[in-house]
């Protein structure tokens, strides 16, 4: 953080608060009362900092307060209360800073922070208003005292405020860097165990149970996001798909991978397995290949087609090899053999099913299956030939 000047917080030299030098006196003695209670307050009625006075932490926030109620005294003082403002706040303003950004290391929020500004102000005031009194200050002049002490509450609490947004500032880019390394390690194929654990801890990411891998076109991530788990893996530099990011989301599976459905329908995105997380590369392999083959949103659902084209060659190789008995029929006979052939091992043999599938008689599924049958022989009969013959007509 920069030092502030005096042109920065123009309110705290518009104030006309003459201090003499028994009220300062009398301020001075008992700031670091003032400090201590404004510490005691705190701990009391706001609950995140309950704990978090005590070791180096605690001893950090009550310096700070003992140099933000030292710098206002220096300012009141009339310490060129309109020439050399920044003379008399840099300090402060720079502890309060630092003070904000400890808070937000500490994983305490803006609003914590800004509620023990505001019980500290009120501390703060009670006491050092009556401290000025008791020096002397005339009761006319205890409004633009009043008023200074709350402007420069604003403004320490401006630079705390401003301190603890750029930490989580940083600590956001830091975090999303060494997640997005992370993904990139799930999806290679050399990355060992202990490489995917060491990465998960520099990323401070709690490894779950499983990951799902989702394919989300680029426009859709961002609302998509706020419906998601908060550890979900975000990465965007895939190949061949530049216009959709990939998310790995943890803990999407058994009855958890409705709702992630429900909150994608429409999107237009494609829903791996749920693999265990350090397996995420699976799942991302097949969403890749559902996308491509424009099946749908839910892998799952599609098992079969993803089977049967896992090598199409080998899926052609196999179904002429099957079909050879067929090949000297006339193409025609030959095509309306293979189309009932294939119904008739789906419904397990049932003519009528065929029948309705196909549009025919039974008595022409009958007669069919006989001329197969003459092709075939006993080859019907073997539980290997039925094997092969279903995955090449599937």
């Amino acid at each position: 953080m920069t030092n502030k000047s005096s042109r920065d917080i123009p309110e705290l030299s518009s104030y006309d608060v003459q201090l003499t030098p028994e009220v300062i006196a009398s301020i001075r003695e008992v700031l670091p009362q003032v400090g201590e209670d404004v510490v005691a307050a705190v701990i009391a009625e706001v609950p995140p900092y309950q704990d978090a006075l005590s070791g180096h932490m605690g001893e950090t926030i009550r310096t700070a307060v003992g140099v933000a109620l030292g710098g206002f005294l220096s300012l009141a003082s009339g310490a060129g209360l309109a020439a050399d403002v920044s003379a008399a706040t840099p300090p402060a303003l720079q502890g309060a800073y630092d003070l904000g950004r400890g808070e937000a290391r500490s994983g305490r929020t803006m609003e914590a922070l800004l509620a023990a500004y505001r019980i500290g102000a009120r501390v703060a005031w009670r006491q050092l208003a009556s401290k000025a009194v008791e020096g002397g200050m005339e009761p006319a002049m205890l409004v633009e005292f009043s008023a200074l002490v709350f402007a420069w509450i604003d403004e320490i609490s401006e630079a705390s405020a401003a301190g603890h947004a750029d930490e989580r500032a940083t600590t956001g880019r830091v975090q999303r860097q060494l997640r997005e390394r992370l993904a990139r390690r799930l999806l290679a194929e050399a990355t060992t165990p202990e490489e995917l654990d060491d990465a998960a801890a520099r990323a401070e990411w709690t490894p779950p149970s499983t990951l799902t891998a989702v394919l989300v076109p680029n426009s859709q991530v961002g609302s998509l996001l706020a419906k998601v788990n908060q550890s979900t893996l975000e990465f965007d530099d895939l190949r061949d798909l530049s216009d959709h990011t990939l998310l790995l989301v943890p803990d999407a599976h058994g009855h958890r991978r409705r709702p992630l459905m429900k909150a994608l329908e429409g999107r237009r995105a494609v829903v791996g397995p749920a693999k265990p997380w350090r397996e995420a590369r699976v799942s991302y392999e097949r969403a890749r290949r559902v996308h491509f083959a424009d099946l749908g949103s839910d892998t799952e659902q599609h098992l079969v087609e993803l089977v049967l084209s896992a090598d199409s060659d080998a899926r052609e190789d196999l179904r002429a090899q099957v079909l050879a008995p067929l090949a000297d029929l006339r193409p025609a006979t030959a095509e309306k053999l293979t189309e009932t052939l294939r119904s008739w091992l789906l419904h397990q043999g049932r003519r009528e099913d065929v029948a309705d599938e196909l549009f025919i008689h039974p008595q022409t599924v009958r007669y069919r299956m006989g001329q197969i049958r003459d092709v075939y022989g006993d080859r019907l009969d073997d539980p290997a030939m039925l094997l092969a013959l279903t995955v090449a007509l599937g």
